[in-house]
């Protein structure tokens, strides 16, 4: 079983351990019942007060989320909005989706990609950086929140952007979804885990999920 350790104050996390996954283009059906429910999220318009308290969830050192580095749940909205929300495969559209509905981020990880199963949630550290698209663009780490690998400690994943390195693709078959809340908004991401825990186990078998 997947073990997760959170090592920075104010943090709660939403672990979803998948295995069996089977990747692939998120079927019309499924698409449109997304799609429909996106409008509906839209029309209600954005919660600021959880977008306030994410926000403030990243602000720590040096890391200022605003601009670039703000919460990839940010971007989701304002790409409904545009109605330009992306799809990709089943497993991140069903993330997006509910990252969307909750306001909260959310990283996913290739656990074979990692070469790890177990977690810590930290800081960044001065120095720290990966890249994180095909293009070879860095996002530096420092007093950014992140996940890394608990083993030989390695950035893997943030709230904002995550590594390239580890993110899924047609081959990956087990995998694990985190989701990153500021306490306070436990009933939310109590929501989000079920939620996305759901979806999941239509395309593999969930066989762990926790919140922590």
């Amino acid at each position: 079983m997947g073990e997760v350790k959170i090592e920075a104050e104010g943090i709660k996390i939403g672990a979803i351990f998948i295995k069996q996954g089977r990747v692939e283009r998120t079927d019309d059906s499924f698409r449109n019942k997304l799609l429909s429910e996106i409008e509906e999220i839209v029309k209600e318009g954005k919660n600021e007060e959880i977008k306030k308290m994410v926000r403030n969830m990243l602000r720590f050192g040096k890391y200022k989320p605003s601009g670039r580095g703000k919460p990839a749940s940010e971007y989701l909205i304002e790409s409904a909005i545009e109605g330009n929300f992306p799809f990709i495969n089943n497993f991140v559209d069903s993330l997006n989706f509910v990252s969307l509905k909750s306001g909260l981020p959310i990283s996913l990880i290739d656990i074979e990609k990692a070469e790890s199963e177990n977690f810590k949630i930290r800081r960044g550290r001065s120095g720290e950086s990966y890249v994180f698209n095909i293009s070879g663009q860095v996002l530096e780490l420092e007093d950014l929140l992140l996940t890394a690998t608990l083993e030989a400690d390695e950035a893997i994943a943030t709230p904002v952007k995550d590594s390239l390195k580890t993110k899924i693709d047609d081959k990956t078959r087990e995998m694990a979804a985190l989701i990153y809340s500021p306490k306070g908004l436990e009933n939310i991401l109590y929501r989000a885990i079920g939620e996305l825990s759901g979806f999941y186990s239509k395309f593999g078998e969930v066989y762990e999920q926790e919140m922590l």
